[in-house]
């Protein structure tokens, strides 16, 4: 019995050891560089990382992302100056773009569209306004010779708060023991990735098999989209007057990136009688013919894309530079 025992055990290892290689070899598992919070209190990114971000069942979207110095996934350094032209594009995993390859990216697009024009992509997974906000109010030198400066506004989630608190707890969980090993063992982060180490989880945590994190975040996002009750809206709008007035807003050269249809018309009155300027994509997306976004989840794929970069590019081409936007 005890030969039997030791066999088994043997031979389990084995598997693993097979899948883990097999994992490895076809790169299957996701890389995530790790986070952290600089001393002016902003998240991002550990410099220097370079890998591949891997996303649905069998390697649907592979493509590889390049960490700066700055902490942001971008194809260039973050250089400023009185010199150049640049423009900041600032916004979450949308704007992070782990579902491009880093040197084909909206601010590459961006580039190819302007001429003499550097474009400057701060995108971090998990940014709201507030976020934001603070990133430009700690590196206010930077931004100051920075010439254009363009925030991506999801609405619906972007406005749940009118200040900003670093996320500690979140950094310190993706610091912990349990994400090293997982992150280290690739099998266990492709098993984490397809769903098959949640049944183990939940009947550790004693939650129902039926609990599904994924679909709860799904659920969670329909009913935002549903979400359009006066008090939410006064609520947001309260939030962004808050975020304006705590971190400053210079209207002169910010411009607000967002979809219309997902907006409150309130918002959007409030935003062109205050004379803060918006980019509104809805209507390129409306006529597009093709998919705007990926097939498993709802980031842009390269299409869509595609279509936020020509909507950025046309509108600096016809942005009138003299206009008064005090």
């Amino acid at each position: 019995m005890k030969k039997l025992v030791l066999k088994l055990l043997l031979y389990i290892f084995l598997i693993l050891l097979l899948l883990e290689i097999m994992v490895r070899a076809f790169h299957l598992y996701a890389e995530d560089p790790p986070r952290f919070i600089d001393d002016l209190g902003v998240e991002k990114r550990v410099p220097g990382y370079r890998g591949y971000s891997v996303t649905g069942n069998r390697n649907q979207n592979f493509s590889e992302f390049n960490i700066n110095k700055a902490g942001f996934n971008s194809h260039r350094e973050f250089t400023p100056s009185k010199e150049k032209y640049e423009i900041a594009l600032i916004g979450d995993s949308f704007i992070e773009g782990f579902h491009q390859d880093f040197d084909n990216s909206i601010a590459v697009k961006i580039e190819a569209q302007l001429d003499d024009t550097e474009v400057y992509q701060y995108g971090y997974a998990g940014y709201d306004l507030a976020n934001q906000m603070h990133l430009i109010y700690a590196y206010k030198e930077q931004f100051a010779l920075t010439d254009e400066i363009i925030l991506y506004l999801n609405y619906q989630s972007d406005l749940y708060r009118g200040s900003y608190e670093p996320n500690v707890g979140r950094i310190k969980k993706l610091s912990s023991t349990i994400f090293k090993v997982r992150d280290n063992i690739k099998l266990l982060s492709y098993g984490s990735k397809i769903g098959v180490i949640e049944p183990i989880k939940n009947l550790l945590t004693g939650r129902s098999l039926d609990d599904n994190p994924d679909q709860r975040f799904q659920e969670h996002l329909e009913k935002l989209e549903h979400q359009e009750t006066p008090e939410t809206q006064k609520e947001f709008l309260d939030n962004f007057k808050s975020l304006v007035h705590l971190y400053g807003y210079d209207k002169c050269k910010t411009t607000l990136l967002l979809d219309s249809r997902k907006t409150s018309d309130s918002f959007l009155k409030f935003c062109r009688e205050n004379n803060f300027k918006y980019i509104d994509f809805a209507p390129t997306f409306e006529h597009s013919e093709e998919p705007e976004t990926l097939i498993y989840d709802r980031h842009w794929n390269n299409h869509g894309r595609d279509l936020i970069a020509k909507v950025i590019s046309d509108y600096f081409k016809t942005l009138d530079k003299t206009q008064d936007c005090e």
